[in-house]
Parts: C-alpha cells; sequence; structure tokens
C-alpha cells in the first residue's frame, strides 16, 4: 500500500500502467479497494495511471474539519508533486470533475489536457443532482430511488420489463461494505457538503488547457443541458455524447478509448 503525504494529510494512492502520466480523480465515495476500478480498464493499459482516495474516503486520512472544493484541488496538486510530476493529462468523473475543474483554475500549470466526464459547474451553470439530501436513504432504498436519476431511460416501466437487470442494480447500488469503518460516514458526510458548496461557472473561462466534456445522453445526474452550459464556458471546451446515464464510461465502450484519444492529441 502507498501513501503520500499531502497537502497537510495522508492520501492513499495506487499507480500502474506506462505512457504519459494520467491523474484519475473519482467521483462520490470513490474508494479504490472496490472492484472493478479505474485500473481495470483500458486507462492503465495506455498512461501512467495515478489514482487515489480522496480526503476523507477509503483508505486516505479522514481529518474531522470541514472540507472545501479547494482542499480537493490543492490535494490532487499536491499528490502529483509528490510522485515528481509537474503536470499531467487529468479525468475527473463526477465529483471528481468538480475536482478537477478546481484543480485546472487552481493549478493551471499542472493540467496538460483535461476530460470532465459526466459533472457540473455548480452556481448559474447547474448543480449536479443534490446527494446531500439524500443522505438520509441507505442500502437499498437509496439504490431504488437513484436507479431511474442515474439512468432516465430505467424508469418504473423498464424495471418491471426488466425485474432481472433491475435486481441486480439495486444489489450493486446498495452495497457499503466498509460502512462500518472508522470516520466512515463522517467523511462521506463532509464530501456532500463540499460537493453542495461547488461552483466554478464564473471562473470556467480560466481553465486554458484543452477540454473535452463527455456527457452521457441519459444522465439525470449531471444533466445534458448543464453540459451544454459549461462547453459554453470553457474557453478551449469539446463536447462529446455517449450513449448512457451517469455511468455512460461503463456503459458505451467508445468513452474510454475516445477520452484516451483526446488526452493523447497533440
Amino acid at each position: 500500500m502507498a501513501y503520500a503525504h499531502a497537502n497537510g494529510i495522508e492520501l492513499y494512492y495506487e499507480r500502474a500502467g506506462s505512457g504519459p502520466p494520467l491523474l484519475f480523480i473519482s467521483g462520490t465515495g470513490g474508494d479504490l479497494r472496490n472492484k472493478p476500478n479505474v485500473f481495470d480498464g483500458p486507462l492503465a493499459k495506455r498512461f501512467d495511471l495515478l489514482a487515489y482516495d480522496q480526503r476523507g474516503l477509503g483508505r486516505s486520512e479522514k481529518p474531522d474539519t470541514a472540507y472545501a472544493m479547494a482542499d480537493y484541488a490543492d490535494d490532487a496538486a499536491a499528490l502529483m508533486a509528490s510522485q515528481g510530476w509537474d503536470a499531467a493529462a487529468v479525468i475527473g468523473v463526477s465529483f471528481g470533475g468538480m475536482v478537477a475543474q478546481e484543480l485546472a483554475i487552481r493549478h493551471p500549470g499542472r493540467v496538460k489536457r483535461l476530460v470532465l466526464a459526466c459533472t457540473s459547474p455548480g452556481g448559474a451553470g447547474g448543480a449536479s443532482f443534490p446527494f446531500h439530501e439524500i443522505e438520509h436513504l441507505k442500502g437499498e432504498a437509496r439504490a431504488r430511488y437513484l436507479i431511474p436519476i442515474s439512468d432516465t431511460r430505467r424508469d418504473p416501466a423498464w424495471a418491471q420489463a426488466h425485474p432481472d437487470q433491475y435486481a441486480m442494480f439495486v444489489a450493486m447500488g446498495s452495497a457499503d461494505p466498509y460502512a462500518d469503518e472508522p470516520g466512515h460516514a463522517m467523511g462521506a458526510h463532509r464530501q456532500l457538503v463540499a460537493r453542495a458548496a461547488h461552483d466554478t461557472w464564473d471562473r470556467l473561462g480560466q481553465i486554458a488547457c484543452p477540454t473535452l466534456i463527455a456527457a452521457g445522453r441519459y444522465d439525470g445526474i449531471a444533466l445534458p443541458a448543464t453540459q451544454e452550459k459549461m462547453a459554453s464556458r470553457i474557453p478551449s471546451a469539446t463536447l462529446q455524447w455517449f450513449e448512457g446515464g451517469h455511468l455512460f464510461i461503463i456503459q458505451d465502450r467508445t468513452a474510454a478509448p475516445a477520452m484516451a484519444a483526446f488526452l493523447t492529441e497533440g
């Protein structure tokens, strides 16, 4: 297991593969112990891939203090520095895309090329689904609530017509094998509080690096209209749609190769 002292805390990270350096920033509740993860996909075959558990999550330190989006961005920059990376390509997924926006704004020299996947800018540009408002939902109740939001095609009629698939999605969405760990609930809560305050809308014009906004056509968490607004605000942004919802990266097999191709252009 590898830890880096970054921005005043201990961050758990993993690094594998060869090629250009790529920092992957995961979404809400991300924990590298959950498999499969990014290291099991195609990106590890094309990049020197670095991923980590964000503060308050997984095996990283869980300080019992308020977290801000700037903290998450500074964590990412400090982790890169700990690896001897002056700059790298960056993929931020969902909440990780929010962090990646802050990273590109606060530390522009660190980000060579940027993929913002299924994420939102907040503010007047539109926020992602307010997970802090359903924090009280646990297990199957939470999974059943989120299934038709994560992919808007999976409405009650779809669930009735596909009972086996629906049951599988409920089981997957209910699993939280580390829920009883010390600090788990606190760290997850602090992430949601920081997420609720995310707002880069008025600063998106400061993102100067080439940027791909990757979006799912049926995403009810990071809404399609929000993706269009974000693309119009980032000077060097390209918007690309994929077949799927919030998890289009695993639903559409063309997504990861398209991201990799974008990140290795130029």
